[in-house]
């Protein structure tokens, strides 16, 4: 039990310390944040390391103890990254005590066993996230807004799902709860209390806060909430009601597959359009977490192990893309990907980063994205022994998703890393194009180091120690085998002849020839933009009026909702003008209506 309360309220008390250092002292805020950091993840390595809990209150298993261990692990991430990104904000204190508070309190939901302390801690969180947006400036004072409410909403139908838990079983304990989804209340349970874990993850339809929040918030709250930690809770809870609480039904597991595999299309069409790469990451971002729902949908071992590896892997490649094109928007002061280009030879390490990260993404071997995908297709080939032709559609959905995914980061890495700058002085400017510092780059090389350790020795490393024992089985039967060890040698071998043979064809020098763009050669005034990729796409006429409808906020739930309430709202302000006459005929209707009410 101490173990467990340490990590808690250490973080409680260090986050008030901060705010109680003086502003003059900001190195001695810095540099206990980040201390605070380090002494959270040493107590979430205890936990991982330690003997399952159940003291109540208070439950940790194969599920929660990794949950743990990604929590404090990229909790020292997010802060090392912002000791020199967040160096010209202001109100720096604050955004270090909701870091650490966020922490402490992501901890506390990971291993709640109680529901009411689940729900004090979810909530908690809300607060964080929005202040943590706000430290955006004025810009991101809508966006917290939204994400306030939508996940607010949200939080509201997951307490009246888990209200209705507790009038089925009496019980607020999640370790001694067992319902079968077999009658409409049950069913509604379930459903009210996944709600709460889709806006948290940003799985559609609760999802457009996510890259709303990309686009305005700093990029390391970015890299930390909707890029890592909301995906590891929100899977989280979705993973805990299917694999302890409930025993759900054929059709319940077929909302989820299609629920996931809407979100991946969907976003990823989104994503294919963007101008922004903060916003294009944010839709990826909600485009991802639809394979994590689609694996844990199909409601076997192979792919709930996908889904729950593909959240591991997601937050590990995502939060490296957002460090990375922090690293880019630090030094040009831009993220717009038509006013980028050419960064590659003044930051080879972010590129670096930023390739290996986008290549996972997309789901290409040896890296981790695609050992998690291809165990997710397998959950949905095993699916297909229950009949049906939903799988079919889910597979070719994940597979095209995959596709799209791969589209766009050609278009990321083109237009800010490999094509021509649009604004010619800024490549001149040395001190704005060179490499970040050593706090800024090693965040994201670390990172993009997992996702070449989790790709080459998933059986070893990932599998063994994270996703098995989350299992209830605590064992996994794959039905094909993937060598991933001997698959890169057999890859490395591949390129390393390629290279020869390049080499040996070119022993008399390079030849350079002109540029041709569709036939006509490239003068000085012509530039090609990866922004321009696709948008051959957006003139196909179904495509552009979804696109038209999407832009206007048809698909946005906070802005239908928002509409609906202030339809009502001009409704009331038009009959409130003033006139006392009009109040007195209002009155006399009121209770003219109350007296025929009486006479019935």
């Amino acid at each position: 039990m101490k173990l467990l309360l340490q990590p808690i309220l250490t973080s409680l008390l260090a986050g008030i310390v901060i705010l109680l250092i003086p502003k003059r002292f900001r190195r001695v805020t810095e540099s206990f944040s980040f201390l605070a950091s380090l002494y959270l993840l040493a107590a979430s390595v205890r936990i991982f390391l330690g003997s399952p809990v159940n003291a109540g209150y208070l439950y940790v298993d194969g599920l929660s103890r990794f949950i743990v261990l990604g929590i404090g692990f990229f909790g020292v991430i997010a802060t090392l990254y912002s000791l020199r990104f967040m160096a010209a904000y202001k109100e720096y204190r604050s955004y270090y005590a909701y870091i650490i508070w966020t922490i402490g309190f992501s901890i506390l939901a990971a291993v709640s066993n109680n529901i009411l302390i689940l729900m004090v801690a979810w909530g908690f969180l809300g607060f964080t996230l929005y202040m943590l947006i706000n430290a955006g400036g004025p810009n991101a004072a809508g966006t917290s807004k939204k994400a306030f409410i939508i996940i607010g909403g949200s939080d509201s139908l997951m307490i009246l799902g888990f209200a209705l838990v507790w009038f089925i079983t009496g019980d607020l304990n999640l370790s001694s709860i067992k319902i079968v989804v077999d009658n409409s209340m049950s069913s509604w349970a379930f459903l009210l209390v996944a709600v709460g874990a889709f806006a948290k993850a940003g799985v559609m339809p609760f999802h457009t806060w996510v890259p709303d929040t990309a686009k305005d918030a700093p990029i390391p709250v970015t890299a930390f909430l909707p890029a890592s930690l909301d995906k590891l809770l929100g899977i989280y809870l979705l993973a805990r009601l299917v694999l302890n609480v409930f025993i759900l039904n054929d059709a319940t597991y077929q909302v989820l597959m299609i629920i996931g595999a809407v979100t991946i299309v969907a976003a990823v069409m989104m994503a294919l359009v963007q101008h922004d790469f903060k916003k294009l990451l944010g839709y990826h971002a909600v485009s991802q977490v639809g394979y994590m729902v689609l694996g844990i949908g199909t409601g076997n071992p192979v792919g709930i192990a996908g889904g729950l590896f593909h959240m591991l892997n997601h937050a590990i490649y995502k939060c490296c893309l957002f460090l990375s094109g922090g690293n880019v928007e630090f030094k040009t002061k831009t993220s717009d990907l038509d006013s980028l280009g050419g960064l590659a030879k003044f930051m080879p390490i972010t590129f670096g980063t930023t390739l290996i990260a986008s290549f996972a993404i997309s789901g290409l071997p040896p890296l981790n994205g695609f050992f998690s995908k291809w165990m997710i297709y397998q959950g949905l080939v095993e699916k297909s022994k229950s009949g049906g032709v939903l799988w079919i559609f889910c597979l070719v959905a994940a597979m095209f998703g995959s596709a799209l995914t791969l589209a766009s980061f050609i278009k990321l890495i083109h237009a800010i890393f490999l094509g021509k700058t649009k604004d010619e002085p800024r490549t001149t400017n040395h001190e704005r194009r060179n490499e970040v510092s050593f706090s800024m780059w090693l965040p994201p090389a670390i990172l993009a180091g997992l996702c070449v350790i989790f790709g080459v020795f998933a059986y070893i490393i990932p599998l063994k120690y994270f996703i098995i024992p989350a299992l209830p089985e605590g064992g996994l039967d794959l039905i094909g085998t993937w060598p991933s060890l001997k698959a890169t040698v057999f890859l490395i071998a591949g390129l390393g002849i390629g290279l020869l043979i390049y080499l040996m064809g070119n022993l008399k020098g390079i030849r350079e020839t002109s540029s041709y763009i569709g036939g006509e050669e490239i003068d000085d005034d012509m530039r090609l933009s990866g922004t321009e990729f696709y948008r051959a796409i957006e003139e196909i006429p179904f495509i552009k009026r979804l696109y038209t409808k999407a832009n206007n906020g048809a698909f946005d739930l906070y802005e239908q909702g928002k509409r609906f309430v202030f339809f009502f709202i001009d409704i009331f302000r038009y009959l409130h003008n003033g006139v006392l006459s009009s109040y007195l005929v209002w009155c006399l209707l009121g209770m003219m209506i109350l007296f025929f009410s009486f006479i019935r």
